[in-house]
């Protein structure tokens, strides 16, 4: 027995697949091609490199990305509930009071252990 449902998805995926390589194929070989010394140097800006290009972060660069993500991620979480807020009552306001009390610890602990601090 065959589910027609996969079977359009199937078709859907394909058209998607097959639309994807040939605008890749026709872009490579209908593209333009002007290659010069100055358009394969490894900067356009005009000026030379110094020293390697390959270096690695201070941890620390991360730290404060991830604690940005971390925290964005959880601003992102009071959009929804502020647009229910009156449909949901106390219940929720109580609730985000909750969330937000554990936002804010985690806050507080990443401030105390100096994860805030650019060196």
């Amino acid at each position: 027995m065959v589910n027609y449902n996969f079977i359009n998805i199937a078709i859907y995926a394909v058209i998607i697949v097959g639309f994807a390589v040939v605008t890749v194929a026709l872009s490579a070989f209908v593209g333009p091609k002007a290659t010069s010394k100055e358009k394969l140097s490894p900067y356009e800006c005009g000026v030379e490199p110094i020293g390697n290009a390959r270096f690695s972060f201070p941890v620390k660069y991360y730290i404060i990305a991830l604690m940005f993500l971390v925290f964005d991620v959880e601003v992102v979480f009071m959009y929804p509930w502020a647009i229910v807020v009156r449909a949901i009552g106390a219940y929720g306001m109580e609730e985000m009071g909750v969330f937000i009390l554990i936002v804010l610890v985690g806050f507080v602990y990443a401030w105390k252990k100096g994860a805030f601090e650019w060196e």
